[in-house]
């Protein structure tokens, strides 16, 4: 028997943080009664998320993860009260499971974002005990001094509490076009935005650039996307000491090797 949570998030129906939520709010059901967290599964239970029965497949399947290069003017949710476009309807269709997103970026930010269809693999990459670091590319519109930036590494009370960059770096540019790259281990709402405007300084563009040990490549223009192979994904589990759910793990690294040593061997 595992815990609901574990078995949901291996099948893609969310991290286990939104399950935990949908727990709490009552909407998860096993055979018709309301779930609780820590509940257990034994196998072969009829479990509905909002009264919609959820499909296991017979074989766990192998996780998948996308990096997409967000464009502005698109929400990170799957949907939006407002009717504003989606990032989830811009991503390939799923024959099973559904995409889970890596953290989010407000409307108004492009760059990096990433999706799985292992909720495990989203938690992990996301929750702050893990520090995940993320890098951004700033544009700003105001004096920065010496001082500012000392207070922003050093730490600035936001109104949910202490936050700072961990690294600044000077990207160039001139006056009103002039770049700034910034780090940082947490994900509140805005944060880089509201850290720059405590010290007087508007940012007038804000690109995610690098979450974890993924960077946006160049030839990734916005609204595209990029598989990453099996092996990037079965090697991705083990640096974060997650296990890998489907069988064929050493398969998949065994091919992948092969196909190294070809490459290398053509390129010779």
């Amino acid at each position: 028997m595992e815990r609901i949570q574990k078995v949901l998030a291996h099948h893609g129906a969310g991290s286990r943080r939104q399950i935990d939520k949908l727990l709490q709010e009552g909407r998860i059901k096993v055979n018709g009664k309301v779930a609780k967290p820590g509940d257990q599964l034994q196998g072969g239970e009829k479990v509905s998320i909002d009264d919609k029965l959820v499909r296991f497949p017979r074989h766990i399947i192998k996780p998948k993860l996308l990096m997409y290069h967000k464009p502005v003017g698109l929400v990170s949710t799957r949907s939006d009260p407002q009717g504003r476009p989606t990032v989830y309807g811009q991503l390939p269709k799923l024959q099973q499971g559904r995409w889970i997103g890596v953290g989010r970026l407000d409307i108004n930010t492009s760059g990096l974002l990433l999706f799985t269809t292992n909720g495990e693999l989203a938690n992990r990459l996301m929750h702050p005990s893990f520090e995940v670091e993320r890098e951004y590319a700033v544009r700003v519109r105001g004096e920065v001094t010496d001082e500012k930036v000392a207070n922003l590494t050093s730490g600035i009370e936001l109104d949910d509490g202490m936050a700072k960059f961990d690294l600044i770096t000077d990207g160039g540019g001139q006056g009103t076009n002039h770049w700034y790259h910034v780090t940082l281990r947490e994900g509140k709402n805005r944060e880089v935005r509201r850290l720059w405007e405590a010290v007087d300084v508007e940012v007038s563009r804000l690109v995610r650039v690098r979450y974890f040990n993924f960077t946006l490549p160049k030839w990734l223009k916005p609204g595209k996307t990029r598989f990453f192979d099996d092996d990037v994904v079965v090697r991705l589990f083990e640096s974060l000491e997650l296990e890998y759910p489907a069988e064929n793990k050493n398969k998949i690294l065994k091919a992948a090797k092969a196909q190294s040593k070809t490459r290398h061997g053509r390129r010779k």
